[in-house]
């Protein structure tokens, strides 16, 4: 969008909150750069250029606007929307992966070479791999400095940087302030936090609906790595240094987040698989004009508009819990789940509630007795292979998945179908036009709706609502008074 300078205006003298993240705003006469939605007074058109990341406006020589923080504006959709090498190599970059593994790590993720990932990120972000790494840790910089009492030293190496020298000058390249002014202009309230939590606000693109988010994730919770408690969503995660704890609960604006890690150095991979799970930097004013130009759907849209996807924080916990609720009810399928937490899963604190593991990695149930699963010795069959060929290696769920052929190898496995595999696309790896046409809520929604109810005339129906069939059935689940719906009191 950053290349239509027309719209780009007009997105930024209206103050146009739906383009953050879309693009920034880079003003030649000041220096800075600024989100489109910034409430300064807007510069003159001829003053204004347009880049499609911060880390472009930053290798550019522009400095963050310390008014509107464009550093903390939600992300760019085109990355839930797209499967291709750019936006796969985004994911996995708000992933950790360059600061963890580097750019060669990177690049053997994605099977291409640097070179090659290096020229398409310029092409299309004016950055490369580094420098959009390099822009990502400024932001947690910035998180860990404003909102803990951490020494500046472990703020360094916490947010991924290599000497505490890179730290002092990139933050002052990036924000025109030295660390420790930043700490000095943090609102006071930060410094009551409680030790040892980070406390934030994920931003997100009006307008949300929280009640099937927040209601699904609640009525589908683990015992023992999820629960809803004080009116916050409250689960564990594993994490590539240690494992955390989040809290997340909705406002009208924002989303709170209370993070407690074992250790620091996972803030950036925490929040952005807070944000994943969350659907964080979805374009609900795009869905929405889409679903809602079927007669059928614009009721459902306009009476509640921002439906996201629930998604999750780990793909192959997810895909497990997919195998476990095959044709049982929600209730069988957590029972189901908290056996194998209890038997298999690792324990951790939790001071503030009653969570007590995180959920097994396919490696610690590659070692399970299939006879002890209370459940038919078809779908037993179908866990153990699926956890065998996940610990393995030759199955690969992730940020850097390919949809389509990820799809596929899920169907290749025994005892998956096309709900598990597109349930699995939809909500383990963000495929926003992943469908359920064989879904028993999906099809009586439709009936009641005088839609087609049968698999395949649903399917051709619902090609009006691409690339949005994933919300599709979001608005579709939410006809039913199933407990996913509503938001816990």
């Amino acid at each position: 969008m950053h290349t239509d300078t027309e719209r780009c205006v007009r997105a930024v003298q209206s103050k146009d909150a739906r383009f953050d993240g879309w693009f920034y705003t880079a003003v030649l006469t000041t220096g800075i750069y600024c989100r489109p939605s910034c409430p300064a007074v807007p510069p003159k058109p001829e003053h204004m250029v347009f880049h499609p990341s911060a880390a472009a406006c930053q290798q550019a020589g522009f400095r963050a606007c310390k008014r509107c923080r464009p550093d903390t504006s939600p992300g760019s959709p085109e990355w839930n929307v797209r499967a291709d090498l750019v936006a796969r190599t985004m994911r996995l970059i708000a992933d950790g992966v360059v600061d963890r593994e580097g750019v060669t790590g990177l690049a053997a993720r994605l099977g291409y070479s640097s070179r090659q990932i290096e020229r398409q990120l310029l092409a299309e972000l004016g950055a490369g791999p580094l420098a959009l790494a390099r822009a990502q840790r400024a932001q947690t910089a910035r998180l860990l400095v404003e909102t803990t009492g951490l020494p500046m030293a472990d703020v360094a190496f916490a947010a991924g940087f290599s000497s505490v020298r890179t730290f002092n000058d990139t933050v002052r390249e990036v924000f025109a302030l030295s660390p420790s002014e930043l700490r000095t202009r943090a609102p006071k309230h930060a410094a009551a936090a409680t030790p040892g939590v980070i406390t934030l606000r994920l931003p997100f693109r009006a307008p949300l609906h929280p009640d099937n988010l927040f209601g699904h994730l609640a009525a589908t919770a683990v015992p023992g790595v999820e629960e809803w408690r004080d009116s916050a969503y409250r689960r564990t995660l594993r994490l590539p240094y240690g494992h955390g704890i989040v809290a997340l609960s909705p406002s009208p604006d924002h989303i709170a987040c209370r993070l407690a890690l074992s250790d620091p150095r996972d803030l950036t991979v925490a929040i952005s698989r807070c944000r994943r799970l969350l659907d964080l930097d979805a374009d609900p004013v795009a869905v929405d004009e889409q679903l809602r130009a079927d007669p059928a759907l614009a009721p459902l849209v306009d009476k509640a508009p921002g439906r996201r996807v629930p998604r999750t924080v780990d793909e192959a916990e997810f895909a497990v819990r997919a195998v476990l609720g095959q044709q049982v009810s929600t209730a069988a399928a957590r029972t189901h789940a908290a056996r194998l937490v209890t038997a298999h899963g690792t324990p951790v604190d939790d001071s503030e509630g009653g969570l007590t593991h995180l959920f097994p990695a396919p490696e610690e149930l590659a070692a399970l007795d299939p006879d002890a699963l209370a459940m038919p010795r078809t779908r037993r069959a179908t866990l153990t292979t699926l956890v065998r060929r996940l610990a393995d290696g030759d199955l690969r769920l992730g940020a850097n998945s390919d949809w389509p052929e990820t799809r596929a190898a899920l169907l290749a496995l025994p005892g998956f179908g096309p709900w598990t595999a597109d349930v699995i696309a939809m909500r383990a790896l963000g495929d926003p036009d992943a469908f359920l046409p064989t879904d028993l809520g999906v099809r009586r929604a439709a009936r009641a709706l005088g839609l087609p109810s049968t698999p395949s005339a649903l399917t051709t129906r619902a090609a009006a609502w691409r690339p949005w069939r994933a919300y599709a059935v979001q608005y579709l689940w939410a006809t039913d008074s199933h407990p996913i719906n509503v938001l816990p009191a």
